[in-house]
């Protein structure tokens, strides 16, 4: 299956057979030994020089994956690196104030965006598993729509970047700027990890980036319609996400 995403956006293919492994990709120890090396010889160092050891280590294998609730990541490294692959996971279950910041992003900068859908629609996931399975098991939905999705998305990079950052959440308390990912067997990336909110709103100002305009309606964190309510004054910022479940993480990080 075949999905032509917005205009702008990349052709991503579907359900293909996966490709013979690239002989090209570094293997898992060397991997691992320049990101624990990178993750102290860079831990307090500039936003940019971070992005820029990533793009000059890696190249063409790696990208930038971004939630689209700002494009503060995506423009870090369109300025370093401009061509940079920007993945977006496109769940089908986003609000429309979401796809909006990935469109702006797609049509204004300096960035091939990659919309990439899971192997069910919304509706195709219904008719096998049931009806809002988001409101089940929340964490099989996640699976099925973001990490499987964000695997397969990832086969052809040795290396990609987040967004995270230590203040968001006590479970982002001790994110590395750069890390080995073991599961994932590659190197992860996360350039802004020890920037605050102020950071952010420092970096947005500066350089006009496209934020989600949820932001300004009461929402601190966002990820899909169904399992994203607003917050409340003095909540945590991820208390809105899955609020009725012992949840905080979709599983893209751990």
């Amino acid at each position: 299956m075949t999905v032509v995403t917005a205009v702008g956006l990349g052709l991503v293919s579907l359900g293909a057979p996966a490709a013979p492994a690239d002989p090209t990709r570094r293997p898992a120890a060397e991997l691992k030994a320049l990101a624990d090396a990178a993750g102290v010889a860079l831990e307090g160092a500039p936003a940019e020089e971070i992005a820029r050891w990533a793009t000059d280590t890696f190249g063409d294998r790696f990208c930038v994956t971004s939630s689209m609730a700002d494009a503060v990541v995506a423009h870090l490294f369109s300025r370093v690196a401009p061509g940079v692959d920007v993945v977006f996971l496109d769940t089908g279950l986003h609000f429309p104030e979401t796809l909006k910041v990935r469109d702006t992003v797609a049509r204004t900068m300096n960035v091939n965006v990659r919309s990439i859908r899971p192997r069910r629609t919304v509706g195709q996931q219904d008719g096998e598993f049931g009806p809002r399975l988001f409101a089940r098991s929340p964490d099989e939905c996640c699976f099925l729509r973001k990490v499987e999705p964000l695997e397969r998305a990832l086969a052809d990079y040795d290396s990609w970047a987040t967004g995270l950052r230590r203040d968001e959440s006590p479970t982002r308390a001790n994110t590395p700027v750069v890390a080995f990912d073991a599961k994932k067997g590659k190197v992860k990336v996360n350039p802004i990890a020890t920037w605050t909110e102020a950071d952010v709103d420092r970096y947005i100002a500066r350089w006009n980036v496209p934020v989600n305009e949820l932001f300004k309606k009461g929402y601190s964190s966002i990820g899909c319609w169904p399992c994203t309510r607003r917050t409340k004054a003095g909540e945590d910022p991820r208390a809105g996400r899955w609020a009725m479940f012992e949840k905080t993480e979709c599983g893209l990080h751990v």
